[in-house]
């Protein structure tokens, strides 16, 4: 089929029909307002973000469904400056927010499920279904959030349980063999018991060839479910009890050699099959306690994951190395925040957070030629607790005027535990190998704002992030065994507002953050791995506009656009070989990041169809290096995505495409014992939807 085809039919409907859309964002929401009635199922719902000073963005459910996201992967550039490259498997998942992130070890971007926290890496990859909203809040949140972040937070909200009640049911398919069933049940028991059960499955036959097996590399298969209670106690308790799970198995990694002078990448060619394997179990319990002046809430979490690894980790046809990587993580925590509700001259927030979490990892390295190999048996347990509070006083001086003041404190426990052995002709048992430190740290925030009748906000802030330092599970020296903590300050001044009876809704932020000792990714001494290291001192600057026109009901349009501009002031790579990459920019943080979508709906009124939805969305990723000695890069590309939906009360059906241009550019790139590797970003795809509500 021509892969134009679908772009051409879209523009022709598109400039044929006067339409009467379903909006990006709901009609009575903007990109940073909440919607009111998941309040009553959220922890710490943030209420009417776009007079609070803050840089966030919100997609509603309008918005996921008909930009087709399927993971959190594919809001990158739908949101400025927010960037999250496709690693090739669920096992780390790289985001980025205004230059900070982080590679391996702990995110430094927040995700945060119905309040319950996500602490590793490998479990922020996972398949949408069932959510209501997504907000992406910018900026270090620490004196309102219970595990500190420095880049920012992610919130996804699931349905609620007291919504509605109906059935809903649906089933797509797609080019390169996509396939994806989903099904979800909203119910009461009674007035003052409901629930809601949702199951997915998802397939994909893989988009790229092993030239050595003749067959796909990067196929999977992905099984979650979800169920979710709520229990209205009396008119002032309510419980959510949540429980998901997800079991994926993915073919990878679809690297091939990579010439940095022609950014081009050679077809995927190993002997080995490789894969990751992964079982993740989420769970909560949310306690709220409402009356007229203050709110109390209780979240209690629970989160494991297993998961394996097999990598050819020399990625070519030849038998060289193989490893073998399993980790599982066990984490409980516990948040008790307390919030005043009415609008009044002084507003409070505090909190407690407190966390342990268990986390061990196994390393098995097979040097085939030799028949030597290495195996390593590393545990590393942490723990921590947090204190934070936040006031606002409004209307000082004069109405409109408020002072923000907030205030946190951080203390961590880190452990580790290696104990290695070699095999093979000569293998032997090394000493084991502990260390422990602990961390703490006092952070600050500081915000005033100027708000006009709902209509005009403006705002400066200053807020300090932290994150805690650690331990490399496996080093090659003494000297790689630890790294320390990573700090900034942020500075924004920011303006939203809206004109036009709300039909024009504009968000500018400007932002400068100056940090030290960042923790950035090196690779190992022997070329076999990757270790953490802090850097000297690095400075993030940039601007983000986001805009919302609704010229009429019937159109929508939607804008975004990031600028980012990261560098590191003082970094020494290689004392001894005189390396200094002071003076470049920071990997994997891109340039620009823009967006522009608009929505159309034809009512019909017909017998079976009711309206007609085009969704159009283009998004561009500007220039990014992918290391820091900023040799490899990848140039602006852009991709082009649609969906035409025909709808009725009950029923929905869609055609949808992306990467509608067929845009080539590297998806994600590294380098290992003295090669480089890329993968492609994922070629033109087409597919149907249909959707059943009973």
């Amino acid at each position: 089929m021509n892969r134009y085809l679908f772009f051409i039919t879209s523009l022709y409907l598109g400039s044929s029909l006067i339409m009467a859309s379903e909006p990006l964002i709901d009609k009575d929401s903007t990109l940073t307002y909440a919607i009111d009635e998941i309040e009553v199922v959220a922890f710490k719902a943030n209420k009417d973000l776009s007079i609070q000073p803050v840089s966030a963005t919100t997609l509603s459910k309008e918005a996921l469904q008909n930009h087709n996201f399927m993971n959190i992967k594919e809001i990158s550039a739908f949101v400025p400056n927010f960037f999250m490259p496709d690693y090739g498997s669920k096992l780390t998942s790289p985001v980025y927010i205004r230059g900070i992130g982080s590679r391996i070890n702990a995110p430094s971007v927040g995700l945060y499920v119905d309040g319950i926290p996500y602490f590793d890496r490998s479990s922020y990859d996972f398949n949408i279904g069932d959510i209501e909203k997504i907000e992406v809040l910018r900026g270090s949140q620490g004196t309102i959030y219970g595990r500190n972040t420095m880049g920012g937070i992610i919130n996804v909200y699931t349905k609620s349980p007291f919504r509605h009640k109906e059935t809903t049911v649906s089933a797509s398919a797609g080019n390169y063999n996509h396939y994806k069933a989903e099904a979800s049940h909203v119910g009461q028991i009674n007035h003052a018991l409901g629930y809601i059960v949702s199951a997915n499955y998802s397939h994909r036959g893989g988009y790229f060839d092993n030239l050595y097996t003749g067959k796909k590399a990067d196929g999977s298969d992905a099984l979650a479910g979800r169920i979710r209670l709520g229990w209205q106690i009396n008119p002032q308790w309510v419980a959510y009890l949540t429980t998901a799970y997800e079991y994926s198995d993915q073919d990878g990694y679809p690297y091939g050699l990579y010439d940095a002078e022609t950014n081009k990448t050679e077809a995927v060619n190993y002997n080995e099959h490789s894969y990751y394997r992964r079982q993740m179990s989420n769970n909560g319990l949310h306690l709220k306690y409402t009356t007229a002046d203050y709110q109390l809430d209780s979240q209690s979490s629970f989160q494991y994951f297993d998961g394996e690894q097999g990598i050819d980790q020399d990625f070519t046809p030849a038998d060289q190395f193989y490893v073998t990587f399993s980790h599982r993580q066990k984490m409980v925590s516990q948040e008790i925040n307390a919030r005043s509700l009415k609008d009044k001259p002084y507003q409070w927030q505090t909190g407690l957070f407190g966390f342990y979490q268990h986390y061990s990892q196994d390393n098995d390295i097979e040097y085939r030629q030799s028949g030597n190999g290495m195996l390593t048996d590393t545990k590393n347990p942490s723990s921590g607790f947090a204190v934070y509070h936040q006031s606002t006083f409004n209307d000082l001086l004069t109405d409109g005027l408020s002072f923000t003041l907030g205030l946190r404190y951080d203390w961590e426990k880190i452990k580790m535990e290696n104990r290695t052995k070699t095999t093979g002709a000569n293998g032997q048992v090394n000493d084991p190998i502990y260390k422990k430190d602990t961390y703490s740290k006092l952070t600050p925030k500081f915000a005033i704002q100027y708000l006009t009748n709902k209509h005009h906000l403006a705002y400066f802030s200053l807020s300090h992030g932290y994150k805690a330092g650690g331990f490399n599970t496996t080093a090659d020296r003494e000297e790689d065994w630890t790294f320390k903590p990573e700090q900034s300050w942020t500075y924004e001044i920011g303006w939203k507002g809206n004109a036009f009876e709300d039909r024009l809704q504009t968000e500018v932020g400007l932002f400068y953050i100056d940090w030290q000792d960042q923790q950035v990714t090196q690779k190992k001494a022997t070329e076999q791995g990757f270790k953490l290291r802090n850097a000297g001192k690095s400075v993030s600057k940039g601007i983000e506009i986001t805009s919302h026109i609704r010229p009429v009901d019937q159109l929508h349009f939607l804008f975004n656009w990031g600028y980012t501009h990261a560098k590191f002031r003082e970094y020494l790579y290689d004392e001894s070989k005189d390396i200094d990459y002071g003076g470049n920019f920071l990997p994997l943080v891109p340039r620009h990041t823009f967006s522009a979508a608009g929505d159309y709906t034809l009512n019909i009124k017909v017998k079976h169809l009711e309206s007609i939805v085009l969704n159009i969305e283009y998004t561009g990723i500007g220039k990014l290096f992918w290391s820091e000695n900023n040799v490899a890069e990848q140039p602006f590309y852009h991709t082009l995505n649609g969906k035409i939906s025909f709808r009725n009360k009950k029923m929905a059906l869609s055609l949808w495409a992306k990467n509608i241009t067929d845009s080539s550019y590297i998806a994600y790139y590294f380098e290992s014992m003295g090669h480089e590797f890329a993968q492609r970003g994922k070629p033109f795809t087409i597919g149907t939807d249909i959707q059943l509500t009973f």
